[in-house]
């Protein structure tokens, strides 16, 4: 554990430059005096690290220094081909780099390491789609925002958005893809907005680019994202009384539902009852009344008396057909 923790600080060092004592034991979950030991151990096996004191100070090789210890495993050549997912890669436009980047990458790895990487296409294929859904085409204007999340180039976009058709002149910061549809992370002074990548309608990529924001982590940006949408778009509750039956479906429901329900005891009969988030009255409804008499609404009774008029509505349907 620790000699991979040397070689990791050693790599770190060599691709980021100069980091300080504290940085590197969050990277690795340690004490700074374990760091301090471990740029002791380096040193001492002759590796030219030196410490810059200050605030502005840290740990730093010496110019011009880097280390050949970088041979990979099997277990990271096979996780870097299974990290390539080639649908994606396509859309972006980059199909043939990354066939091109797979076979340098066995080309260079150890034989044994490389006869274990091939498996990985052999056995794992990953297919984001939906089940009885079909892959889309790409957005006509990925790869070129793409291009400019790249270069840092500013881009000029006309989006339809839910309420109108606008024109914003943007930074593209970087590109998310969830559930297969591509979004893009996009700054406007200081704010940082999310658009629909198959939204944009047309766009103009200006000669002028811009600073990428310093600290900028989109994985963690794009998390707090979701988590204020689904804040926002879930602010009512309803009460469900749930039976046995309708547990394997619960999903449908969305995640926060389904676990509400799923972690409420069971009465003598097996129902349950949970207090869930819903989008609201008329969302909420469609998705009930699949559940048929498989889930009571207690509350609202706005909710109630929308699923009663709709199951009419429904029993109306079908036994006027009955009759003709």
């Amino acid at each position: 554990m620790r000699a991979n923790r040397l070689l990791s600080i050693l790599l770190l060092l060599q691709s980021r430059g100069r980091l300080t004592a504290q940085a590197l034991a969050e990277e690795f979950e340690v004490s700074v005096r374990t760091v301090y030991r471990d740029i002791d151990e380096l040193s001492a096996a002759g590796v030219p690290v030196y410490a810059d004191r200050g605030p502005g100070g840290g740990f730093q090789l010496l110019d011009g220094y880097r280390t050949k210890l970088t041979g990979m495993t099997s277990g990271e050549a096979e996780t870097l081909l299974l990290a390539g997912l080639p649908g994606p890669a396509a859309e972006l436009g980059l199909a043939e780099p990354l066939a091109m980047a797979r076979l340098k990458l066995l080309a260079a790895v150890p034989a044994a390491a490389g006869e274990g990487a091939t498996r990985v296409g052999d056995r794992f294929h990953l297919d984001p789609v939906d089940w009885y859904r079909r892959t889309a085409p790409p957005p006509p204007h990925l790869q070129a925002i793409a291009q400019a999340v790249w270069r840092q180039r500013r881009l000029v976009i006309r989006y339809e958005s839910w309420s109108a058709t606008v024109r914003r002149t943007v930074d593209p910061l970087g590109l998310v893809l969830k559930a297969a549809t591509w979004y893009l992370m996009a700054r406007i002074d200081r704010d940082i907005r999310t658009y629909k990548v198959a939204k944009v309608l047309d766009l103009d990529m200006l000669e002028e680019g811009f600073d990428h924001p310093a600290g900028f982590d989109l994985a963690a940006h794009w998390r707090g994202t979701l988590q204020r949408f689904e804040r926002e778009l879930r602010r009512a509750e309803a009460v469900l009384r749930v039976s046995p039956a309708a547990l394997p479906g619960l999903d449908r429901l969305g995640a926060d539902a389904a676990e509400a329900v799923r972690q409420a005891p069971p009465d003598a009969a097996g129902w349950r009852q949970a207090t869930v988030p819903i989008e609201g009255i008329d969302h909420a409804a469609g998705l009930l009344l699949g559940f048929a008499d498989g889930i009571e609404v207690l509350d609202p009774p706005a909710l109630r008396q929308a699923l009663a008029d709709r199951a009419r509505r429904v029993a109306a349907l079908y036994r006027d057909e009955a009759a003709g």
